[in-house]
């Protein structure tokens, strides 16, 4: 393969992988998953060898974990708090809608307000129902940092795959 090809491949893939980083900040961009599909198209297209195999395996691995913490952590601090099952589900599903209607922040301000209205309907204690929706902002902001540092994670293993 010719450099300035290489080159060209792999500045399109930092700068997918920094965008799949960066977009982590809207909670529902798949940022983790658009940086895994970087190292695959990259790997695909120079040829794995047998680092490129470790550290894309690797890179999977991170990826799924990321992928599920995401709503783990969310739905578990909230219903750490006392949230029911089916509100936090509303809740997130609110979220996901809010996103698509209202992007790129509908879905950060629907889901704290479904949540809230709903435990508040379900509890009758505006207290309690805030307390909850303070849980499953606190699991928000957790599960950015978790899918932010696997995105780092995951884009210095591409970046010692790629540049040894």
């Amino acid at each position: 393969m010719p450099a300035w090809l290489e080159s060209v491949i792999t500045g399109f893939t930092i700068l997918t992988m920094l965008v799949g980083l960066f977009g982590l900040i809207v909670p529902i961009f798949p940022g983790n998953v658009v940086i895994w599909l970087a190292a695959l198209i990259y790997g695909v297209v120079t040829s794995f060898n047998t680092l490129g195999w470790w550290m894309f395996g690797l890179i999977t691995i991170l990826m799924i974990i990321a992928v599920f913490a995401d709503n783990v952590l969310m739905g578990a601090k909230a219903r750490a708090h006392g949230a029911a099952w089916y509100t936090i589900f509303l809740a997130l599903l609110g979220g996901v809608i809010g996103t698509f209607a209202f992007p790129p922040i509908g879905g950060v301000i629907a889901s704290p307000v479904i949540l809230f209205g709903l435990e508040y309907l379900r509890l009758k204690d505006q207290e309690q129902a805030f307390r909850i929706t303070r849980g499953l902002i606190f699991g928000w902001g957790l599960s950015f940092l978790v899918r932010f540092g696997l995105g780092l994670v995951m884009v210095t293993l591409w970046a010692i795959w790629a540049f040894t």
